[in-house]
């Protein structure tokens, strides 16, 4: 997701300030990622963020879980104020989790491009960029990375897990597989499966990458010859399923872009205002970004099923101490309300403690990053239920 989207980011309470990232290596080739297909992976670094400081008792630590095209970044600033956290405006002294209370993770996804490992990451066995031989991964591994991340920090249990989008699918995963491990789960805009629909969009993305006459089967690093324009267009076309109707009416209408003082008759080019903030989002995309870890995080969501074996799941969730949170925004068509739903029917059925909300919000998607005061609210009163 992005968060310079068509609302406000403003939001009562301090910045964490000045931020830097960091950076650990968890695996190495004396002992090695295991990943759930079977295959090793080695080394495998993470960047991450903390904010906050961690108690004595070890006991207030939250992890965020990024989105999928996210990173460690969530929180404060690299040196301006463009240069804010994705999740800016939930994380710091007097936000919904406040810094002067928790102590707050974000790290970089397994399979990243924020300096966590993944395919432009170089293959020790050949010395060049992975590229498409970096093994295919699940929901289940990047759960695996990140507990690995916090046996290196020293914490044992969390207070909770904080995810959006495939976010909250990595916490709805670490809650089913290691319930002890995380006091309180908060899914946001979050699914337990994908659809056709969700399914079809992110493989029109793929597509577009991958056939662009510069992908070369992934290996376009150092060429000087990127997919730019398939990756732009994928953006692009991800970046409409974030948001809704309603916000894209409001903020542009059918208003034209102006030539010199008057609207322009028809072209191919960029006629609309919309088509402008497209262009836009997909260029200021290419900076950031890297095409092949595009579809591989991609590709993990196409295959999250944790309730295919529903018996055993509900089986395995009764007694549960997790507490839950699952949110929705009423405007979210892409993991709309009906996501939640199936969850808190799983939920119910298992006897687990939860919360479910709807959140009505203009801004579809991207709600879960933007400062809605009844679901800042929701988060803030939830996690100060000590019980």
């Amino acid at each position: 997701m992005t968060h310079e989207t068509l609302g406000s980011n403003a939001e009562a309470g301090a910045s964490v300030g000045l931020v830097v990232t960091q950076n650990v290596r968890l695996f190495d080739e004396e002992s090695p990622l295991v990943l759930e297909s079977g295959e090793t992976l080695a080394p495998v670094d993470v960047a991450y963020e903390t904010y906050g400081e961690l108690n004595a008792e070890r006991s207030n630590a939250i992890v965020f879980c990024h989105a999928l095209t996210g990173d460690a970044h969530a929180a404060g600033h690299h040196g301006g104020p463009k240069t804010e956290g994705w999740w800016d405006s939930m994380i710091g002294p007097g936000k919904p989790v406040g810094t002067n209370e928790y102590f707050v993770i974000c790290s970089n996804l397994l399979g990243g491009c924020s300096g966590t490992t993944g395919p432009s990451s170089i293959d020790p066995a050949t010395g060049k960029p992975y590229g498409l031989r970096f093994p295919h991964f699940s929901v289940r591994d990047l759960v695996e990375v990140q507990r690995a991340l916090l046996r290196k920090l020293g914490i044992e249990k969390l207070y909770a897990g904080v995810g959006g989008s495939l976010g909250g699918m990595q916490i709805l995963q670490w809650a089913l597989d290691h319930p002890d491990e995380m006091k309180n789960a908060l899914l946001i805009c979050a699914t337990s499966r994908l659809t056709p629909e969700n399914i079809a969009f992110s493989s029109v993305a793929r597509n577009a990458i991958m056939r662009d006459v510069n992908f070369q089967n992934g290996d376009y690093y150092g060429t000087g010859c990127e997919p730019d324009s398939g990756l732009a267009v994928a953006r692009m076309l991800a970046h409409i399923t974030y948001l809704s109707g309603e916000a894209l009416e409001t903020k542009f209408g059918r208003e034209r872009r102006e030539a010199k003082g008057q609207a322009q008759g028809p072209t191919f080019g960029i006629d609309f205002q919309i088509e402008s903030y497209l262009d836009h989002q997909g260029e200021k995309f290419l900076k950031r970004f890297d095409a092949n870890t595009y579809l591989y995080l991609s590709r993990v969501m196409d295959y999250f099923d944790p309730f295919a074996d529903e018996d055993a799941v509900v089986e395995g969730l009764r007694e549960n101490p997790t507490r839950f949170l699952v949110v929705s925004f009423d405007t979210d068509w892409r993991f709309s309300t009906s996501h939640s739903l199936e969850i808190a029917r799983v939920l119910e059925r298992a006897g687990c403690d939860f919360v479910r909300e709807e959140i009505a919000s203009p801004w579809g998607h991207d709600s879960f990053l933007l400062p809605v005061p009844a679901y800042h609210q929701l988060v803030r009163d939830f996690l100060a239920d000590k019980r």
